[in-house]
């Protein structure tokens, strides 16, 4: 797994490896923006996540995920974490399966 500084440097560097497209959570699923294609927990899985702290602003904490569906579909979902975090998108990623590394 690479390591990245920035939440930027995260999503381009996932981008480049493949992780291109861009999940949102609408609806209680995630969406790739580009396709319209929707997938229920079941059917993903995170590969990788990548955990930022604001140095100077607690509102800058975030988590970036690589994401792969069962249909191949590759993506990124980021969100804030902390305080501003998205309950019910935190509800959903915790029934996502992760791919243990390491």
């Amino acid at each position: 797994m690479e390591i990245y500084s920035t939440m930027t440097e995260a999503i381009e560097g996932l981008k480049r490896r493949g992780f291109s497209a861009n999940f949102e959570y609408i609806d209680s699923k995630l969406q790739a923006m580009e396709s319209g294609d929707r997938f229920v927990a079941e059917e993903l899985t995170i590969v990788e996540h990548h955990r930022f702290e604001g140095i100077t602003n607690p509102g800058d904490e975030s988590i970036v995920y690589a994401i792969e569906s069962r249909d191949g579909t590759r993506g990124i979902l980021a969100d804030a974490y902390g305080v501003y975090a998205d309950p019910a998108l935190a509800d959903f990623v915790r029934k996502i399966e992760h791919v243990h590394t390491g």
